[in-house]
């Protein structure tokens, strides 16, 4: 394996989950509880100023998932480790199950999270009821992330420095 690509490719994958899971645990402390929108939060539309820092901080997290995921397969892929990963197989189970953990975290975020928070942001255009069912739906969908995440985060570590529990 070529040792400047393991490098690059862990640094990376490193990073970028300390964006996407970092992203995931600062929102859960700074609002920690469901608090409900009302007509008055979404009525006063954005400035463009503030839409395009919304939407350059709403991607940066949901680019780094990508980066995430598909550094790791990348890293795996070059071992040879990915078919055996994926398939639940040997001493690569760990890795396998946070694999499977972080696809539903990416699937999650792109195809449920992702298309509810640009109503509730004004992206996408829809009547104030629905942005407001929205924000509900984006908050739940961000605590199923956050805490997938600590299951994900275990499985990674154990599958690199714990084989000796799985075997």
């Amino acid at each position: 394996m070529d040792m400047l690509f393991e490098v690059a490719a862990r640094w990376l994958h490193f990073l970028a989950a300390l964006v996407w899971v970092g992203h995931n645990y600062a929102t859960a402390v700074t609002r920690s509880r469901y608090v409900p929108l009302t007509a008055a939060d979404l009525s006063d539309p954005d400035s463009p100023r503030q839409r395009a820092l919304m939407q350059r901080e709403h991607g940066a997290f949901r680019y780094a998932s990508l980066v995430v995921l598909g550094s790791g397969l990348a890293m795996l892929s070059e071992r040879g480790w990915l078919a055996e990963a994926l398939s639940l197989q040997g001493s690569l189970v760990p890795l396998g199950v946070g694999i499977w953990l972080a696809l539903i975290m990416v699937c999650n975020l792109w195809f449920v999270l992702w298309p509810h928070q640009k109503r509730v942001l004004g992206f996408v255009p829809a009547p104030l009821e629905e942005r407001l069912r929205c924000s509900r739906i984006t908050f739940l969908s961000a605590r199923v992330n956050t805490m997938l995440s600590i299951p994900v985060l275990f499985f990674m570590a154990s599958g690199a420095h714990g084989l000796a529990l799985y075997v």
